[in-house]
């Protein structure tokens, strides 16, 4: 038996196949699903954390393990230990660049590891009841929500800092990860079934750029819901500069503008799964 890491206390570890792929996963609360998938470098504390809050605001959620070391604290020391916590997160994604399963510069194409999600999803909604489901990607994940939403169960989806496809030129900064025929089917489901989509990122945030939001509003309309930051509303004491809008750099005190989206994502949730 695997022994579950002391930053993920409280939670179940499952396995899922589909299509000879396996991934675990870890598991919290009742009601209907919600799916977080973590950023880079993995599933850290303070993601644990923002799963456990949307777990007691009424819902299961399941946090996969798709790259990292499970629970392992990026940057234990704060900001006087940067240079180790680079060190974790450029191998975390070195690991992540050389996979299949994701797609990490290529324009116009949705990583394969996003129909592995498709499947879970499909599987919590039917274990979990409810009208369908919810997720949330971060950072190098945040496009996943988007494309796991070609499933008519995907009601709920969230996009935190997407970061895919990498913004070397200004093509790939106007962009985000998802296949055509994956977009086209989002944009059906926006007109002719209210599907909405959340978005949140910093106004100065490199790693997921502007023009990243402004595709998506002329592609999805006022379907999309973009929240942008000023980065001087970020945690000073993130290990980057503002970027990770629920984990990193959240200011966890109310009246905080990172808080007060941490809680419009949640209430987002509540509404379109129907969760009081």
């Amino acid at each position: 038996m695997v022994e579950t890491p002391t930053a993920l206390a409280g939670f179940d570890r499952h396995e899922f196949t589909h299509e000879a792929i396996t991934h675990h996963y870890y598991r919290l609360g009742d009601g209907p699903a919600v799916i977080v998938i973590p950023e880079i470098p993995g599933i850290t504390p303070k993601v644990a954390d923002f799963a456990r809050r949307v777990a007691r605001a009424g819902f299961t959620v399941l946090v996969p393990s798709l790259f990292g070391v499970d629970g392992a604290d990026p940057n234990p020391a704060g900001l006087a230990d940067l240079p180790r916590a680079g060190v974790g997160m450029a191998r975390a994604l070195g690991k992540v660049c050389v996979s299949r399963e994701f797609t990490v510069f290529a324009t116009g194409r949705t990583s394969p590891v996003v129909t592995w999600l498709r499947a879970l999803g499909r599987t919590a909604h039917s274990e979990c009841g409810g009208p369908g489901i919810g997720a949330i990607g971060m950072c190098l994940t945040g496009g996943f929500a988007l494309a796991m939403s070609v499933d008519d169960a995907m009601l709920a989806p969230v996009l935190s800092q997407p970061s895919l496809p990498f913004a070397a030129t200004p093509g790939r900064r106007s962009t985000i990860d998802i296949s055509p025929d994956d977009l086209a089917c989002v944009r059906s489901r926006c007109r002719d079934e209210g599907l909405q989509v959340l978005g949140a990122r910093f106004e100065g945030d490199r790693l997921s750029p502007g023009g990243r939001f402004e595709f998506l509003r002329r592609e999805l309309g006022d379907s999309f819901l973009g929240v942008e930051l000023p980065d001087e509303v970020a945690n000073p004491h993130g290990a980057l500069p503002p970027h990770s809008v629920v984990t990193e750099h959240l200011i966890d005190e109310p009246g905080q503008p990172t808080r007060e989206t941490l809680d419009q994502i949640i209430d987002f949730f509540r509404q379109k799964l129907d969760v009081q």
